[in-house]
């Protein structure tokens, strides 16, 4: 039972669990945003938001462990300072950038609609990237108040 426990209140899981939880609805949100999806049929978007929003959880992961490593502790969530926080979100900006990029300009996956705000020069859509910047604070204090 115990072993279980110390699963349960694992950092990873939590950090995914709570990204996870606070993605879904804002890939959802952003559904007007992108070309051919408010047009898309219902269980088309329901996928498509689903699968982003497993990204979403899996980047959230990568950059808890980038702070991590910077950090030398798994448990810097628990207690985390500003700076490891700032970091856990740029990290997952410069990320999106990166796959939002490879998706919209190389793959061709997809496609902002004229509503979308861009950034000048990189040409990132600003929704994503505000996903990154208003949600990491929120994953990491619910995490710290569910692990400690």
């Amino acid at each position: 039972m115990l072993k279980w426990r110390g699963w349960l209140y694992s950092p990873e899981l939590n950090i995914i669990l709570f990204a996870f939880l606070l993605n879904y609805p804002w890939e959802f949100l952003q559904v007007p945003f992108y070309r051919a999806m408010p047009q898309a049929a219902h269980w088309d978007a329901i996928l498509f938001c689903s699968r982003a929003t497993v990204g979403d959880a899996l980047i959230a992961l990568a950059s808890f462990w980038w702070v991590a490593l910077m950090s030398r502790s798994r448990r810097w969530v628990t207690h985390p300072s500003p700076w490891q926080v700032v970091n856990f979100s740029a990290f997952a900006v410069v990320i999106t950038i990166i796959l939002e990029w490879h998706a919209t300009v190389v793959a061709g996956r997809w496609a902002y609609a004229e509503q979308m705000p861009v950034l000048p020069v990189i040409g990132t859509g600003l929704l994503p990237l505000l996903q990154w910047v208003i949600l990491p604070p929120l994953i990491v204090w619910l995490v710290s108040r569910q692990i400690r």
